[in-house]
C-alpha cells in the first residue's frame, strides 16, 4: 500500500546500522508532515538484513493505515478513528498457519543474529525493540479474549535470550504481572514485530482493560482480525515478520535503560521486569520494522496521536455529551485540548478533572486546556486565541497537586508524581459573570466562496 501511494523510499546504497539508520529515520522527521517510510536493504554486515521505518511517520501514512486516503486531514482521521472506536467489539479471526512460522529457532536462540539490532541515539544504554506488539494473558482471568492485552512496551536486549521490559503500574501488563507473582508464576508473553501498521496504532491505543485490541482492530477495519494462536495460548497477529516467546521472570528485576524517549530526553535507568525467549518464528526474509524515537515531532508522535485523542474523546463523552473533540497530539498526550460546549459556569473544569481520571489520564495528562466548541482544538492559532483572551489566571487555572505521571515525563518530582494544571479557556456562562465578552466577531459574507476560489487558483499557481 505505502509502495502504491508512492509513500515508500527505497534504499539500495550500502548503509551502515550505527548511525545511518536512525540519522535518517531522524532526518525524515525534520523533512515535514508528508515524509514516507524508508527501507533498507543494503546493511554493511548484515547482508540478508532488510529494515523500515517511519511506516507511521506522516499524516498520510497514518491516513493509509487506517484505511483512508492519504490526503485525509488530521481532524478527520481523528473522526474516523473515533467512529470506529465506538464499533467496538468489531469481530477476531484465528487461522491455523501463518508466515512468521515458515522458520522456528526452539534452541539456542541468539536476538543478535536472528534480528538485525541498532541503536537509535547515541546515548541508548543497548539495542531496544521499540516497536513490538507484547502479548499477554490475565493469569486470573486466562480464558477470557476481552483482558488478553496486545500493547507497545519497550524491549532492551539483555542476552542472547533475555529482553528487560518497560511495564509501568498504568499499563495493563503491569496488572497481569502482578497477578501472576501473586501465584509465584512466570507471565507468558509472545512478543510481534513487524506488525501490520492496524494492529500497531491498535496495541498503542490506552483501551480499557476489558477491551480487546484485536477487536477493536477488526471494528477499525470493518472485517474480522486475523490471529494465530502460540503453543502457549496467545493470540498473534497473522501478518507479523517475526514472534518471539517466553516468560517474564517473577521476582526478577534488572536495571533498564537508559533510553532516548517520546519527551526528548533520556528516560535514565530503572529497575524493571526480564523476559526468557524460549522460541523464535520468523518469515524466511523478515523486514524488521522499527520506530525513531526522540525529540517531538517523530514517528512515534504520529503513532500515538489518534490512538491517544480518540480514546478520551469517547470516554469524556460518554460522561460529558456536550464535549465535540479532543486534541492529545502532543507528546503523548501529556498536553491535551478539548473542545466543548457549556452547560454552565465551571462547567470546563469538571470536563478537565473527568479526563484526570481516564486510564489515559491517570498516567499522562499533564497539561489540559479546555476550549468553547467553536474553536477547532487541532487549529493551534484558534486555541492560541483562546488562550490569550479567555483565560484570567486568577481563577481559570487550577492546579491539582501529586497526581502519577509517566515514570518517563522528566518532570516528575519524584519521578512519577507531578502537579497537574487546568486551564479553562472557554467563555463564562452564567453564573460566572467575570469578563466583558460581547458579541464575537464573525466572518464576512461571502467568505466560504473565496475561499475555495483562491483555494484553486493558488493550486493552480504551484503548477
Amino acid at each position: 500500500m505505502l509502495e502504491q501511494e508512492r509513500q515508500l523510499l527505497r534504499i539500495t546504497d550500502q548503509v551502515t546500522l550505527e548511525p545511518d539508520l536512525g540519522a535518517a529515520a531522524c532526518a525524515l522527521a525534520q523533512i515535514g508532515e508528508r515524509s514516507p517510510a524508508i527501507h533498507f536493504s543494503n546493511i554493511a554486515g548484515n547482508d540478508d538484513a532488510r529494515v523500515v521505518m517511519n511506516v507511521h511517520g506522516s499524516w498520510l501514512n497514518h491516513a493509509l493505515a487506517l484505511g483512508l486516503g492519504k490526503e485525509t486531514s488530521p481532524r478527520d482521521q481523528f473522526l474516523a478513528f473515533v467512529d470506529g472506536y465506538r464499533k467496538y467489539p468489531g469481530e477476531l479471526k484465528r487461522v491455523t498457519g501463518a508466515p512468521w512460522q515458515e522458520v522456528v529457532v526452539d534452541k539456542d536462540i541468539n536476538l543478535y543474529d536472528l534480528i538485525p539490532l541498532f541503536r537509535l541515539n547515541r546515548g541508548d544504554g543497548g539495542y531496544f525493540l521499540d516497536k513490538p506488539c507484547v502479548v499477554s494473558r490475565d493469569p486470573d482471568d486466562w480464558d477470557n479474549d476481552d483482558v488478553e492485552n496486545a500493547g507497545i512496551y519497550r524491549l532492551q536486549v539483555k542476552g542472547r535470550n533475555r529482553l528487560g521490559i518497560q511495564t509501568v503500574p498504568q499499563h495493563d501488563i503491569a496488572v497481569q504481572l502482578a497477578h501472576a507473582e501473586a501465584r509465584g508464576e512466570d507471565l507468558p508473553v509472545a512478543i510481534a514485530l513487524g506488525n501490520e501498521p492496524l494492529i500497531t496504532l491498535m496495541a498503542a491505543t490506552p483501551m480499557l482493560y476489558d477491551q480487546l485490541e484485536y477487536k477493536m482492530a477488526g471494528a477499525m477495519q470493518g472485517k474480522p482480525y486475523r490471529t494465530v494462536k502460540t503453543e502457549k495460548g496467545l493470540d498473534v497477529p497473522w501478518g507479523a515478520e517475526y514472534v518471539l516467546e517466553g516468560r517474564i521472570l517473577a521476582g526478577r528485576r534488572e536495571i533498564e535503560g537508559p533510553f532516548g524517549e517520546f519527551p526528548g530526553y533520556y528516560s535514565g535507568c530503572h529497575q524493571y521486569p526480564v523476559i526468557e525467549i524460549d522460541r523464535a518464528s520468523h518469515r524466511r526474509d523478515p523486514i524488521y520494522d522499527a520506530v525513531y524515537v526522540g525529540r517531538p515531532w517523530t514517528e512515534i508522535d504520529y503513532l500515538q496521536a489518534m490512538t491517544t485523542s480518540a480514546p478520551i474523546f469517547a470516554q469524556l463523552h460518554d460522561t460529558f455529551p456536550e464535549v465535540v473533540a479532543v486534541n492529545a497530539l502532543y507528546t503523548h498526550g501529556l498536553a491535551v485540548v478539548i473542545a466543548t460546549k457549556t452547560r454552565y459556569g465551571g462547567f470546563a473544569k469538571a470536563v478537565g478533572m473527568r479526563l484526570l481520571s481516564t486510564p489515559h489520564g491517570l498516567g499522562y495528562a499533564k497539561v489540559i486546556i479546555v476550549v468553547d466548541h467553536d474553536v477547532d482544538p487541532f487549529d493551534l492559532k484558534q486555541v492560541m486565541w483562546a488562550m490569550s483572551v479567555k483565560v484570567n489566571p486568577a481563577a481559570d487555572v487550577v492546579i491539582v497537586p501529586n497526581l502519577s505521571v509517566n515514570l518517563l515525563d522528566p518532570a516528575g518530582q519524584p519521578t512519577g508524581i507531578v502537579h497537574k494544571m487546568i486551564i479553562d479557556a472557554t467563555t463564562p456562562i452564567a453564573p460566572d459573570v467575570r469578563g466583558n465578552y460581547g458579541e464575537e466577531l464573525d466572518t464576512p459574507d461571502g467568505t466560504d466562496v473565496w475561499h475555495a476560489k483562491l483555494t484553486d487558483l493558488i493550486a493552480d499557481l504551484a503548477q
